[in-house]
């Protein structure tokens, strides 16, 4: 056992603080990472929080996980020490299920998170990136490109990955006309990989003062929700939207802009339901309201290439650990743009 340093949450409504505990040894098929930077979820808040009910404590949050390789096990194939190196939402699954044998580890019933999980190596609960290091097992190790800025590819492993795995099944192409619903650390990069993907994106908020900066990041066209007039003349245009809004709000009004047999698929959890929708919104048109959770692992390692070779990260602003809980206000606020990303050497100083 290896000794590990790390913030934690402690209890639901106390700041997040320092916190020792023992990481496994490296085992046959195991891989060490030493982290360098984690990306902050705002599922980090709701955990922590205890907002899902589910949390046990103390808990180290953190999925979005990058750093370097510094011990492999005597089996691990494909990886090697000094190689860069990520870790997302998930260190373990049954692996034989039909989901598992789909690459689809995400929907296995015997999926172990990355924190707040039970671990079945150790007995105890699976501790997160807001550490030192992290060991698991090569299955759900991921290769990241040397090529990008570490600390901004970091979100990719959760942000990345929930916007990227709907716009794949759902087969966004050029050409095809893509609705965003919300700029924050989703749906940013639901704007960029549409947009890498050859998609007109239609960007969608309630922030005027968001227009600039979703044209910058590769919307075509930025639509004002809450403004009647420019929702109407968007109505039966969409092949499909992404809606990356987590909090409770009228879903009708953006299934009236999808064309005969479009989808909106949404990736935001709220912490209560949305209206119910208008039934008939669904049926006349033929339409889909759908939902996605992240990716597999597969599908999360072809996320990484496809934004490697197209230089694309997400928008973050930097943090000592130290800071946490003044982000995790700040998030609340949605006072970031777009994404906070802790530099784990911070824990250190």
């Amino acid at each position: 056992m290896k000794k590990s340093i790390a913030y934690a949450a402690y209890e639901p409504n106390k700041p997040l603080g320092p916190f020792e505990f023992e990481r496994r040894e490296v085992g046959a098929t195991d891989i060490q990472i030493d982290i360098l930077y984690c990306g902050v979820c705002h599922s980090d808040i709701h955990q922590a929080r205890n907002e899902w009910g589910n949390a046990k404590y103390p808990m180290v949050p953190g999925h979005e996980i990058v750093g370097r390789i510094t011990h492999v096990g005597t089996g691990v194939k494909g990886f090697n020490v000094g190689d860069l190196a990520g870790v997302g939402c998930m260190v373990d699954s049954c692996g034989v299920c039909p989901d598992c044998q789909a690459d689809l580890e995400q929907f296995c019933e015997s999926t172990v998170f990355t924190y707040n999980s039970h671990d079945q190596h150790t007995g105890q609960n699976t501790y997160g990136g807001y550490s030192d290091h992290v060991v698991v097992d090569q299955r759900f190790v991921l290769h990241v490109s040397e090529k990008l800025e570490l600390a901004a590819v970091a979100p990719l492993l959760c942000a990345g990955i929930t916007t990227y795995s709907p716009l794949r099944h759902w087969k966004i192409k050029k050409g095809d006309r893509v609705g965003i619903v919300g700029l924050g650390g989703l749906g940013h990069m639901g704007v960029k990989l549409a947009h890498a993907m050859g998609a007109h994106v239609v960007l969608f908020t309630t922030s005027p003062d968001k227009s600039a900066d979703a044209k910058r990041l590769g919307a075509s066209e930025v639509v004002i929700s809450k403004h009647a007039d420019e929702m109407a003349k968007m109505a039966g245009s969409l092949d499909f939207i992404l809606n990356t809004v987590a909090a409770p709000h009228d879903l009708d009004q953006f299934m009236a802009l999808l064309k005969r047999d479009g989808t909106m698929c949404l990736v935001g959890v709220p912490d209560g339901p949305h209206p119910s929708p208008n039934i008939a919104n669904l049926i006349f048109k033929r339409r889909q309201l759908a939902g996605s959770l992240i990716g597999g692992i597969k599908e999360t390692q072809e996320m990484l290439d496809f934004c490697a070779e197209h230089n694309i990260t997400s928008d973050i602003e930097l943090i000592p650990v130290q800071k946490i809980n003044e982000a995790y206000e700040r998030m609340l606020k949605s006072d970031v743009k777009y994404r906070f990303v802790i530099d784990m050497q911070s824990l250190k100083r």
